[in-house]
This record gives C-alpha cells, sequence and structure tokens, in this order.
C-alpha cells in the first residue's frame, strides 16, 4: 500500500518537529517537501528509515539571478510501498567572487548521490560538505567558473584553444 503524501507529512512533522519542513506542495505531480539546508539530513535520514531506500536523481535549478537562489531537486522513491518524494533546498546565490554554497552530502545514505553531487558541484557550482570525493566529474580540473550557472561567464579560450560557443 503506498504512502500517502499528507500522512507522511504529518509524520515527520511529529518525528523532527513542526518545523522540519518549510513548506509542501501536495498537488504537484510529485508531491515535495521544502527544506532549510540544515533540515535535509535529519528529514533525508528518516525518509531512509521509512523506507526511501531509492534516489533516483538529484539535480541542481539555477532559478536565475533575479531570484537570487539555487535549489537543489531530489527525487526519491521507497520501492516496496510504492511511494515517492521530492525534496526541495533552496540556496542562496552567492555574490560574485564569493565562496560557493554548500550542502550536506547525503552520499552516506544513497551511494548515488556521489555522482549526483559531483555533477551539481562541476556544472552550478554548488559545495557538498562531508562529500567523500567532490571534484569535477565532466569539465577538466582547472575548468574556470560553473556552464550551468545562468551568471556564469565562459571563458573564450581553454589553454590557448578558442571555445566556441
Amino acid at each position: 500500500m503506498p504512502l500517502a503524501f499528507p500522512t507522511l507529512t504529518a509524520q515527520v512533522r511529529a518525528d523532527l518537529g513542526p518545523h522540519c519542513l518549510l513548506g509542501t506542495e501536495a498537488d504537484a505531480p510529485q508531491p515535495a517537501w521544502q527544506l532549510a539546508p540544515e533540515q535535509l539530513l535529519p528529514v533525508a535520514s528518516w525518509l531512509l528509515a521509512q523506507g526511501f531506500d531509492h534516489l533516483a536523481c538529484l539535480t541542481a535549478v539555477d532559478h536565475g539571478p533575479a531570484a537570487e537562489r539555487l535549489e537543489l531537486v531530489y527525487h526519491l522513491y521507497a520501492i516496496l510501498p510504492g511511494a515517492q518524494l521530492v525534496l526541495k533546498v533552496a540556496l542562496p546565490r552567492p555574490p560574485a567572487g564569493a565562496p560557493l554554497p554548500v550542502a550536506p552530502s547525503v552520499a552516506h545514505l544513497w551511494r548515488a548521490a556521489e555522482w549526483h553531487e559531483r555533477e551539481a558541484y562541476d556544472l552550478m557550482g554548488i559545495g557538498f560538505s562531508q562529500h567523500p570525493d567532490l571534484r569535477r566529474i565532466l569539465l577538466p580540473a582547472d575548468w574556470t567558473g560553473h556552464p550551468l550557472r545562468k551568471d556564469d561567464t565562459p571563458p573564450t579560450t581553454y589553454h590557448g584553444v578558442r571555445v566556441a560557443y
């Protein structure tokens, strides 16, 4: 029997406190919880204990410079009870030259997160604390910038070779 979203939402608030969620999206095609970065690990650990054993996708979204935020989106599934849930974690967009925004790593909970987090780091410039191997995964180690960020300025050359866009 699938886990009902309202029941799951009430239970997490009962177990972790009423403020563990910033908001919910019950009517979305995939129901979602909005979390503060500091609530990600407690909520993710709680979900794993409830049977959410599969992290299908972890991605990052850039809502544009006017929104002043980046967002991490986690698609989770509880295979046996047949439930799905999306977690959304908003991170402030850092000003130019400031350190990258950082979220806690969930790689110790779901192994698939290791590469997903590396991709979010590489392409969107989001760091993950306690990640076991946070380094670029698609671009060269000495690449400057994060190409999927809407405020990224791509280089015109790389090692003397013209980069055409």
